[in-house]
């Protein structure tokens, strides 16, 4: 297992569609539910979501922002930035020599 990999933990693929969500701009858990199942299909739990941000603020990857709102929204911080941008790279990189090695052409440069 990779460096980055055992840093994310075994809810890897939460923690990255929870970035991913985060990188366009702050959000609340339930907007992150939304965001995540319209971009990846994926229907998050509740209970799932809110271990993955715990596991995440403990890392310094997202943090809370102050609101005066009832709902906790949260952001990336550059640190996240910087693990996202590393976890796309290696995941272009596994999809490139897949694709290679099935025959797949996907139209990606």
């Amino acid at each position: 297992m990779g460096r980055r990999t055992q840093e994310l933990g075994r809810f890897t693929d939460v923690a990255l569609l929870v970035l991913i969500s985060l990188a366009e701009g702050q959000k609340h858990g339930y907007r992150m539910i939304q965001d995540i199942e319209e971009f990846s299909g994926t229907s998050l739990e509740p209970g799932t979501l809110y271990g993955a941000l715990m596991r995440l603020e403990e890392r310094g990857w997202i943090e809370p922002v102050t609101s005066a709102e009832r709902r906790k929204p949260y952001r990336i911080t550059s640190a996240g930035k910087d693990m996202l941008t590393g976890q796309l790279a290696t995941l272009r990189r596994i999809e490139q020599e897949g694709a290679r090695r099935t025959g797949v052409a996907w139209g990606l440069g």
